[in-house]
């Protein structure tokens, strides 16, 4: 049986993003990309997504995590990275404005922004959460400044990197890669991704997701990733600040020990 799943309320665009983030996704699997969930969007039939509409994703047959499997996911990762896109924080083809993924509607950039990674990314999807957590009270005073100026350094190249090896200039990143959306799974790509915020990025915040919140056997899956496109130097110290991003978004939507993370990862940096 399928999974059924619906818009947020004032936001029936929020389906299509995910469906037309699926389906970008999916397209690496033709050169070894990871395999994703399938999923259909019911439409009107101007193609217009209604409030009522319906994301049917299919449902997936877990299994455990298994050294072969980690190996397997680690090497699809790097294949769906190496597939490319248009520029960095590009919707995936096919979503429609506004250019939203998530319950905190981070915004993605409807054309180029930057040719670097560090001020496209810190311009279209930290820069703006940073203000709305400000704005709601979530971070204030110090802390606030501290956030600022690491995601200044971002937006000024400090922390840029170039991407693994085979990997373009702008990689085609899942974008929300936590543990809860890698469904371990008896495929040959070791798992089954879902729930994506597909976008053109840097691969290392892939990686970054996964170890946010303890993926199993993940240093397994960095050593099969490096194995098949090898990381620039000095990528594990540039974890945390690949964690800042989504650290915000945790701070806006839930507030607590997420702002003092955030913050702590901004002091962290030089």
């Amino acid at each position: 049986m399928d999974v059924e799943k619906r818009p947020p309320h004032g936001a029936p665009h929020a389906l299509a993003m995910e469906a037309a983030g699926l389906a970008w996704l999916a397209e690496a699997e033709e050169t070894g990309g990871t395999r994703i969930a399938r999923a259909e969007l019911e439409q009107r039939h101007d193609g217009a997504v209604q409030a009522g509409a319906v994301l049917r994703v299919a449902r997936v047959a877990e299994a455990a995590a298994t050294p072969a499997r980690a190996e397997a996911l680690g090497r699809s990762l790097a294949a769906l990275h190496a597939s490319g896109a248009a520029w960095h924080c590009c919707p995936p083809p096919g979503a429609v404005e506004p250019f939203e993924v998530g319950s905190s509607r981070t915004l993605l950039a409807g054309a180029p922004v930057a040719d670097r990674w560090g001020e496209a990314w810190a311009t279209t999807s930290v820069r703006p959460i940073l203000e709305r957590c400000v704005e709601r009270g979530r971070l204030g005073g110090e802390a606030a400044v501290a956030v600022a100026r690491a995601v200044e350094r971002m937006a000024e190249g400090a922390f840029d990197a170039p991407q693994p090896a085979g990997v373009p200039a702008v990689a085609r990143i899942h974008g929300d890669l936590w543990s809860g959306n890698v469904l371990w799974s008896d495929v040959d790509t070791g798992a089954v991704l879902i729930d994506p915020h597909a976008q053109g990025g840097h691969a290392e915040t892939d990686l970054a997701m996964l170890a946010l919140f303890g993926l199993p056997r993940l240093e397994t899956v960095l050593a099969a990733y490096d194995e098949a496109a090898p990381l620039a130097d000095g990528w594990r110290d540039r974890i945390p600040m690949q964690q800042l991003q989504p650290l915000l978004v945790h701070t806006l939507l839930f507030g607590g020990s997420y702002a003092d993370r955030a913050v702590e990862v901004a002091r962290s940096l030089r």
